[in-house]
């Protein structure tokens, strides 16, 4: 279908302005340069727990940050409480030399501030008071030990980072402990419950496999009578239920890698719990390449997951990559940075510091905006977050710019994005920059996990984005708008400007109708006011 020139057209699209519309629409002007948000542009978390001892400091968007440095060492605190009541002590050893480490890497860095927490190891063991003492004396580090109820509260708000208004119940597996917590919507926590099933603890138990499992339902049927609703959801936080989701995936055969948001039904979850029962944990450990520090807790922690889903009857599963650490974050935002959208506010803070022309992806998504105008609240979100990305890997070489921004935004450590999301809004990129799949190295099995409608919606946004970003490289709402009329099947273009036509060029001209042909309807262009 040949682009359709036609001469003036009446003013029908709308008033014309020399600037964009002041308002910033339903997610608010960015906050990242607030001095509120910058106040947490980089901040550190030590998380001393029963397996793990782990530094996190944050950079970036606050309200969703990149892991600037991320370091854990296992030393195992909690094994072999359950005979000795006290820390592992080679493990106080292994956990005391990297809090050093940790403690001096962070003043390098110039992190503040530096929050420091323990959970169920120090909290329980008879000398944790002794060694918080001696943390203190041989680093500066003031320990703050928080109990069960703390923990799970932390817990949430790491989910609420990831997830804002989520509703569900989350559960936090740890090495010596396990909490539930109620998340009620509109970022409120409700019930919360702590109880002994870390795998930890299990590992030492007295009269084996058959008194460990009495002990599970036992400990699970009492906090499910403290939670009156099942919860549609399911949150799981914590290592050992991430390595178990890593197996599912693997079970599966499931295309992307990407543990924050994998979902899985109850059905599946059994199927997985039986496979870790008759599969070698070897094999397993090279399999999903889980160490075998933690593999070694992950049958323990499949016996928990059985009946954990049996009892509370969730209608589905969900990952969360973020816990205690984020929760911390998370409670020195401000209600109005924490009811921002991470997406949008990670994609915001990705233009201004990656982007060509910082700003521009919000010039690109009113330009382009009129073809999904009859698009749902959460497709249009996606939209505008391609427009903000669309530049951001522009430094990558020509030839394989699609493909590297694909990648960037399925494997992007991003929130508030399931996984057919990431596909879609990977897509949409990579169309940007290539019309054709054909000749790159995407895999198409991704592709399962979208509707055909909405793989093809992906690629007319990506067509989209592919004409709007080089027909102007500044507002091209200033020198034409667009328009679709769906039951004509037109897709009209109108030059406001003299500019505007001396813009439209031979290649303008055929990615405006590559894009029509996308979309299935005729190119027609008008000029003139």
């Amino acid at each position: 279908m040949p682009v359709t020139m036609m001469g003036d057209a009446s003013p029908a699209l709308g008033s014309e302005t020399d600037a964009l519309p002041s308002d910033w629409g339903p997610f608010g002007e960015p906050l990242f340069n607030d001095p509120r948000a910058r106040a947490l542009s980089r901040v550190g978390v030590i998380d001393i727990g029963s397996n793990s001892v782990r530094l996190v400091v944050f950079d970036g968007a606050a309200r969703s940050p990149a892991y600037f440095f991320n370091e854990k060492i296992l030393c195992g605190l909690g094994i072999g409480f359950s005979e000795t009541g006290r820390l592992n002590p080679d493990g106080r050893v292994r956990a005391l030399a990297a809090l050093k480490r940790f403690a001096t890497l962070a003043e390098g860095m110039g992190v503040s501030p530096l929050v420091t927490v323990a959970t169920a190891a120090v909290r329980d063991s008879a000398d944790g008071p002794a060694f918080r003492e001696e943390v203190e004396a041989e680093t500066g580090l003031r320990m703050v030990v928080i109990d069960g109820a703390e923990e799970a509260r932390l817990a949430s708000q790491g989910v609420l980072l990831g997830w804002p208004g989520a509703q569900g119940l989350v559960c936090d597996i740890g090495g010596s402990s396990m909490e539930l917590a109620e998340l009620l919507g509109g970022g409120r926590v409700g019930a919360r419950a702590t109880s002994d099933l870390g795998p930890l603890k299990l590992m030492g138990m007295k009269g084996g496999k058959k008194a460990m499992r009495a002990h599970i339902k036992d400990r699970i049927g009492a906090l499910a009578n403290q939670f009156a609703e099942r919860p549609d959801r399911l949150f799981l936080v914590g290592g050992s239920w991430r390595a178990i989701a890593r197996v599912d995936m693997e079970r599966r055969g499931y295309p992307l890698k990407v543990l924050h948001e994998y979902r899985m039904t109850p059905k599946a979850i059994m199927q997985t719990i039986k496979y870790i029962g008759k599969t070698d944990m070897l094999a397993l450990r090279g399999q999903t390449g889980t160490s075998e520090a933690r593999m070694r807790l992950v049958p323990l922690a499949s016996e928990v997951l059985r009946v954990l889903v049996r009892k509370f009857k969730p209608r589905e599963v969900a990952v969360s990559s973020y816990g205690i650490r984020e929760g911390l974050l998370y409670e020195q935002m401000g209600d109005e940075l924490r009811h921002r959208d991470p997406l949008i506010e990670a994609t915001r803070y990705a233009e201004s510091v990656n982007a060509r022309m910082p700003g521009f992806g919000r010039a690109l998504h009113y330009f382009v905006e009129p073809i999904f105008s009859g698009a749902k609240p959460a497709r249009k979100r996606l939209i505008r977050a391609a427009c903000l990305l669309h530049d951001v890997s522009w430094r990558a070489h020509p030839d394989y710019r699609a493909e590297v921004c694909f990648d960037n935004a399925t494997q992007a450590n991003l929130g508030g994005l399931t996984h057919a999301e990431r596909v879609f809004l990977g897509l949409a990129l990579l169309h940007r920059y290539k019309s054709s799949r054909a000749g790159t190295n995407f895999d198409a099995d991704l592709l399962n996990l979208l509707p055909e409608a909405d793989v093809r919606q992906a690629e007319i946004l990506g067509r989209a984005m592919r004409f709007g970003a080089m027909f102007a490289l500044d507002r091209p709402t200033d020198h034409g708008r667009l328009k679709l009329f769906p039951k004509k099947k037109i897709l009209e273009l109108h030059l406001l400007t003299g500019v505007g036509q001396d813009l439209f060029g031979e290649v303008a001209q055929a990615r405006f109708q590559a894009l029509a042909n996308a979309i299935g309807a005729d190119a027609v262009v008008r000029s003139g006011r």
